[in-house]
């Protein structure tokens, strides 16, 4: 700043005056003073700003699983138009399902003096965050809930989703139906597991442990699932996928299928409706998911201090076509 002031001819305090936006300054003397700002390349440290006013640094925080899986990427797009509206920016990372990397990203945001965190959680054990809690730095848990704190947490119908699915595949006549989905250790797959079981229970058929596979989806994994669950006499002529990473896994293993058996995907994704037949999803809005995730994040930024809340989204069925086939 004192070489835009020596350069335009000014003092420090109006070089400040200009670059804040203050009034009192002359447009001819602004004028020199943006001409020398452009000319040595000068840029504002916000964050040292920020904090000589005693705020923030007008950003927060979002821990995702993967921003490369579309699901994440429409869930930090949703956080970053709320964002924008209260005038902050947001910085993502993923944890890659590591709880280690989600305290290490967690922690490093909360260094930057961030306004706010939203979470994805990859562990079950967030007592780190009470420190920073209690500072003054909001936190939100997203689609999954926090393992040994109470906070805000914003949820889709797990339960309901899949109890849906199951009744849906026996309406249209089957009763042998696989459940294959990520590892029983992620809260969204277990509670998905725990409406499958109800599901079962509600139509009236044997919840059998052998048509249930869970385990990290890779295109092996899942190949191999295929032909354990798919395969001989006992076969399952239905299979629920348990979440959107799943069902592609699954779709490529069923390409060269001579008979392929009645699918619902958990989790809507892309293309899902163009494929053949087109797939019949339990759906949600993954951009609702953001959008009440971060108005919850704003609204405790902004002084709500209500008791912590859960909030449970709906999800609804898709009939599309892959879901009503017969046995």
């Amino acid at each position: 700043m004192s070489d835009v002031a020596r350069l335009s001819g000014v003092s420090i305090k109006t070089v400040s005056r200009v670059v804040n936006d203050e009034p009192a300054v002359h447009p001819d003397t602004a004028e020199r003073v943006m001409a020398a700002i452009e000319q040595l390349g000068f840029r504002r440290n916000l964050g040292a700003r920020n904090l000589r006013r005693g705020s923030t640094t007008g950003t927060i925080g979002l821990i995702v699983e993967d921003v490369g899986n579309p699901f994440y990427s429409e869930l930090n797009r949703a956080v970053e138009k709320i964002a924008t509206s209260f005038g902050r920016q947001v910085l993502t990372g993923s944890s890659e399902e590591n709880s280690d990397r989600e305290r290490e990203l967690a922690l490093e945001f909360c260094a930057r003096r961030v306004d706010g965190i939203l979470v994805v959680p990859a562990g079950m054990q967030h007592g780190y965050l009470v420190p920073e809690m209690r500072a003054g730095t909001p936190v939100v848990f997203i689609d999954r809930p926090a393992g040994d704190i109470v906070a805000d947490t914003v949820l889709v119908d797990n339960i309901g989703g899949t109890v849906e699915a199951v009744t849906h595949l026996v309406r249209h006549g089957h009763r042998r139906i696989a459940f294959l989905a990520d590892s029983p250790d992620i809260y969204t797959a277990g509670e998905r597991l725990r409406g499958f079981r109800e599901g079962c229970a509600r139509a009236g058929i044997a919840f059998d442990e052998r048509l249930v596979v869970m385990r990290t989806p890779t295109a092996e994994s899942v190949s191999d699932a295929v032909q354990l669950l798919l395969t001989g006499p006992d076969a399952a002529t239905a299979v629920i996928a348990g979440n959107n990473r799943v069902a592609v896994h699954l779709l490529r293993a069923l390409a060269h299928a001579d008979k392929r058996p009645a699918m619902v995907s958990f989790d809507d994704f892309e293309l899902a409706d163009l494929l053949d037949p087109p797939v019949t999803v339990v759906a949600h809005d993954v951009s609702a998911l953001g959008h009440a995730a971060a108005e919850l994040l704003f609204a405790r930024v902004q002084g709500d201090q209500s008791t912590p809340r859960k909030v449970v989204l709906p999800v609804h069925l898709v009939a599309r076509g892959s879901g009503e086939v017969a046995p």
